[in-house]
């Protein structure tokens, strides 16, 4: 028997009366004394209903009147609405596979939009060369490139010495230390040094866009950009394009440079090949094509790795974690975007015989 008010202000009152005196599951219940009732009151009495064991139908209340009816019928509707969620369902791998391919399928499609975007922006400042920030592409230009000189000298040297020393293990077996200098000059100029220093500057670069361009979408400054008038992609977006097409062929060139240079401190204590021999050999060994084809792949590299870089922070959700993780998720897909054109580079040249 239901009486009294069933209102908000009194639901602790009514869920003790509730929890000691009611019955496992009532056969009839008796409304003709409910004064009033709430959707919070509706809503406890529905629940501890149920929990009872069943609840009768609401055209079988005696005594209940329409407004209260109409009350109790919207909230059992929400409750039967809102129930028990189901326990997710296990994928297939053929479902992951179709799932990931369509995610792989949209990041492709929105970093080849970026693209579009960004070449369109470059031809807006080719018809208008005043709207190219000359400050902010000198100030990129030296966080990509001069800023990045040491590690790239240090890494790309030691990348020389390694392979120097692997293959002098090889050629020494059969007295041809000489050729050492061949492989180490083609793979250092024509392979290595443009793949790491991509790599490298991925992880400082492509990284970096992702993180100043995602907290600069977390603070609204992007917001910002657009409330006064001006063009995000031409302020935030070019320059950093462009700084790094500029920046990486210099960077790929100090790489050849100091692989040579590290092949060559170790040739003559390992191999018996004076500096003077090494360079003399290395004119002969060294076609001009093999640097052309290392320094061509930076800009594609370039390219790749800014657009990505930008895509990813500018399309951030506002909030610190998924900036986190959009910034590790760019360093991958950057890398990885440098071996795959790295591969077709390969194969396309084979072809045409370079």
């Amino acid at each position: 028997m239901l009486s009294g008010a069933w209102r908000l202000a009194n639901l602790p009152a009514i869920e003790s009366r509730l929890t000691a005196g009611l019955p496992a599951a009532p056969a009839t219940v008796d409304a003709g004394a409910l004064q009033q009732i709430d959707s919070a009151g509706a809503l406890l009495l529905l629940r501890a209903l149920r929990q009872s064991g069943g609840m009768p139908a609401l055209d079988t209340w005696q005594g209940l009147q329409p407004a209260h009816a109409r009350t109790l019928g919207r909230v059992a509707a929400h409750l039967e609405g809102h129930g028990v969620a189901p326990p997710p369902q296990r994928w297939r791998a053929l479902a992951r596979l179709g799932s990931g391919t369509a995610a792989g399928t949209q990041l492709v499609a929105g970093h080849l939009a970026m693209l579009g975007e960004t070449l369109a922006a470059l031809g807006e400042v080719m018809r208008h060369p005043q709207r190219l920030r000359l400050r902010e592409l000198a100030v990129q230009v030296e966080q990509a490139g001069l800023s990045a000189l040491p590690v790239v000298a240090l890494v790309t040297a030691l990348i020389g010495v390694v392979i120097a020393y692997l293959l002098g293990l090889q050629a020494e077996k059969y007295g041809a230390n000489l050729f050492v200098v061949d492989g180490v000059a083609i793979g250092a100029t024509r392979e290595f040094a443009p793949i790491i220093v991509a790599v490298i500057v991925a992880g400082r670069s492509g990284a970096a866009f992702t993180a100043q361009l995602g907290s600069m979408r977390l603070t609204e400054e992007i917001d910002a950009i657009r409330t006064l008038g001006l063009s995000p992609r031409q302020v935030l977006v070019l320059p950093r394009v462009l700084a790094l097409v500029l920046a990486l062929p210099l960077l790929v060139f100090v790489g050849d440079v100091a692989s040579l240079l590290g092949a060559m401190a170790i040739a003559q204590p390992m191999l018996d090949i004076t500096p003077a021999a090494f360079v003399t050999r290395l004119q002969e060994a060294l076609p001009l094509r093999h640097v052309l084809v290392g320094l061509a792949k930076a800009p594609v590299f370039a390219i790749v790795i800014a657009i990505i870089g930008v895509r990813m922070g500018l399309a951030a959700p506002r909030d610190t974690a998924a900036l986190g993780r959009a910034t590790t998720s760019t360093v991958v897909q950057c890398i990885v975007a440098v071996i795959l054109l790295d591969a077709v580079f390969a194969v396309v040249l084979q072809a045409l015989g370079w």
